[in-house]
């Protein structure tokens, strides 16, 4: 593609973005009279992304390009465009509102993803520069059958990304409709069209510079709340934390979680308990799958460890990974205000009454700080802060499509389709793009698709398969000299089959005979509850006239839901797996899934042999720890 054609149809991309984003409005966060600062603060921050993608589209010139930015990012560059990688929605919006609702256990998340880059930095991040080139499926190869490694590390790769990807666009559509107003379907398609003009131009440079930017926009607009916030109290961690626990919006968002034993609690002991752990991670056992999952599935993330290809040196590497950690590590501390800080200001129960999930609590508290719903600077925060999340959105989008295309143009065509005949590196790039259009409009068609359904799940589960196929494979491939083509194609298998498979037959599933049984229970106590509501209605006391209609008015929502909930299932008492109950119990997969994965790569290993992975071993042994004939990564 010459530089004129992409001239203009990057200029095309820009006049049908605005017809893209005219909108069917619904219920939005910011009012009438704000919405165009809205859009102008949207248009700006997009207006600013597709300039660099257009600036980076005239240095794509070849595979290299396109998939690595031809090895020329810095350790600093990196670290940021990683953060930028990791730093989801969910991480931004999703970890204050966690915070918001449940304290001390929302921050325990935090904990967790910034504990999985010391396992990146230790085991992955260096060896990994050293003997792939472009994919994960470049570090199984090396060593191992070129073909067979190359199909099953694509598949995998394709099906973490998919799993994660779905999760982002229909986050994305979800998000934006709730912030702004735009309806869902024109947010997916929004959100697609961003992304493939990123990735499609650009490729890995413009995704990489685009990462960077709402990576430090994510970061300053946190840092700006948090300063507001935190002001007050004269930058005191005691003093903020005694003012949240003595909020009585704090405390009865306690006594609701914990129910009767609340009662034998004083407003401070109730104010405490929101420090404490236990009010959101009931089951030890789940904690620990959980965070095995989110530790080990980090490093195993193909759109994660496609960054460290970027990089020209180990060094440089290394050093993009401490930065990554810094940066992240230094965000979930913010993270930490921005939860308490709306608990405080906002109040738990506002931030559920707009998304039971709390993932408005960044952007409602950056109204509240700004002045409010109805002054200009506070609209003006929610947008500044609702573009940053919709910035979010696209980047990280962008990454997965890109390590999607890389796997089915490099992996699949170049390495397994055209093995053994050369292709030309405009070849490579043209499959590349053909790939991009190909995973974006897939990834477009199912976040429609997916309108409505609940898929949280799909995040655990694109780490938990991360975890229990890719990272057994990618360490064992590095670290032991036995590991050879069979074993990563049982790992591979094994891993993927396991963690899908037990997530199938988990909680995460809906089953309709716990759900009609819990909404029979809703409308058989409602008339003892509408009773009782009804009664204080009548009393002197104000305050407990008013709650008494909030009562009146959250028992016709539960009354309507439980209703809604009987009809839509009247006809099914299975899951989609033809359950009526959980097989397993565990939410996510991980502390079965991932030994599992680990014993497929070591007994496939030890009952087939591969002459090929023995006699390569000294030299992946040297390379991963010297860098040295780095250059030597080729396409096998």
């Amino acid at each position: 593609m010459t530089n004129k054609s992409r001239k203009w149809t990057l200029a095309a991309l820009l006049a049908v973005t605005p017809l893209v984003a005219t909108p069917v409005f619904a219920q939005a966060g910011v009012g009438e009279n704000y919405r165009w600062l809205t859009f102008a603060v949207f248009a700006a921050i997009i207006a600013v992304t597709m300039y660099v993608t257009y600036l980076a589209a005239k240095r794509v010139r070849s595979a290299s390009d396109f998939y690595t930015a031809g090895g020329g990012v810095s350790g600093l560059q990196n670290g940021w465009a990683i953060a930028g990688d990791y730093l989801s929605a969910a991480s931004f919006l999703g970890i204050a509102g966690l915070i918001s609702l449940y304290g001390y256990d929302g921050f325990m998340y935090s904990v967790g993803w910034l504990v999985a880059y010391i396992t990146v930095l230790l085991l992955i991040a260096e060896p990994c520069r050293n003997i792939g080139r472009y994919t994960l499926s470049d570090i199984l190869a090396y060593r191992n059958d070129p073909k067979k490694t190359r199909v099953v590390g694509a598949l995998s790769t394709i099906t973490v990304s998919t799993f994660y990807l779905t999760a982002q666009m229909v986050g994305g559509g979800v998000l934006v409709k709730t912030l702004i107003g735009i309806n869902y379907e024109t947010s997916v398609i929004a959100v697609g069209v961003l992304m493939l003009a990123y990735v499609l131009f650009g490729g890995m440079v413009a995704t990489t510079w685009v990462q960077i930017i709402k990576a430090v926009l994510l970061v300053a607009a946190s840092i700006v709340i948090v300063l507001l916030v935190w002001a007050p109290y004269g930058f005191s961690l005691p003093g903020f934390l005694a003012d949240v626990v003595a909020d009585p919006k704090v405390q009865a968002r306690v006594a609701n979680l914990l129910g009767d034993p609340a009662k034998a609690m004083s407003a401070a002991e109730l104010g405490q308990r929101f420090l404490e752990p236990g009010l959101y991670f009931k089951a030890p056992v789940d904690q620990i799958s959980l965070g095995m999952a989110l530790v080990f599935g980090t490093a195993g993330l193909p759109h994660i460890l496609m960054r460290f290809f970027t990089v020209r040196t180990a060094v440089q590497a290394r050093r993009s990974v401490v930065w990554a950690m810094v940066i992240i590590g230094g965000f979930y501390v913010l993270t930490l205000f921005l939860g308490f800080g709306a608990a405080r200001f906002v109040g738990p129960a506002n931030i559920a009454a707009v998304d039971a999930g709390g993932n408005m609590a960044g952007p409602l508290l950056a109204q509240f700080i700004g002045g409010g719903p109805n002054s200009f600077f506070g609209n003006f925060m929610l947008a500044f802060v609702s573009a940053v999340a919709f910035a979010t959105i696209v980047a990280v989008v962008a990454g997965l499509v890109l390590a999607s295309a890389s796997a089915m143009a490099h992996d699949l065509f170049v390495g397994v389709i055209r093995a053994g005949r050369e292709t030309t590196p405009q070849g490579q790039v043209t499959a590349a793009r053909v790939a991009t259009v190909i995973v974006g409009a897939m990834s477009i068609g199912i976040g429609i698709a997916a309108k409505g359904q609940n898929v949280a799940v799909l995040v655990g589960l694109a780490f938990a398969v991360a975890a229990s196929a890719n990272f057994p494979c990618v360490l064992l491939t590095l670290y032991w000299k036995r590991c050879n083509t069979g074993g990563i194609v049982a790992g591979m298998l094994i891993g993927t089959i396991a963690a899908v498979g037990l997530t199938l037959v988990s909680p995460n599933l809906t089953y309709p005979k716990a759900v009609k049984a819990a909404a029979h229970k809703v409308i058989d106590a409602a008339p003892a509850k509408r009773a009782v509501a009804s009664a204080a209605l009548t009393s002197v006391d104000a305050a407990m006239a008013a709650k008494a209609t909030k009562d009146l008015a959250d028992l016709d929502k539960a009354v309507a839901k439980a209703n809604a909930d009987l009809a839509k299932f009247a006809n099914d008492d299975t899951s989609f797996m033809g359950l009526e109950k959980p097989l397993f119990e565990l939410k996510n997969p991980g502390l079965i899934s991932i030994p599992l994965g680990f014993l497929g790569v070591i007994f496939g290993s030890l009952l087939m042999r591969d002459r090929r992975a023995e006699s390569l071993w000294n030299e992946v042994y040297a390379r991963q720890n010297t860098g040295l004939l780095v250059s030597k990564s080729v396409a096998l």
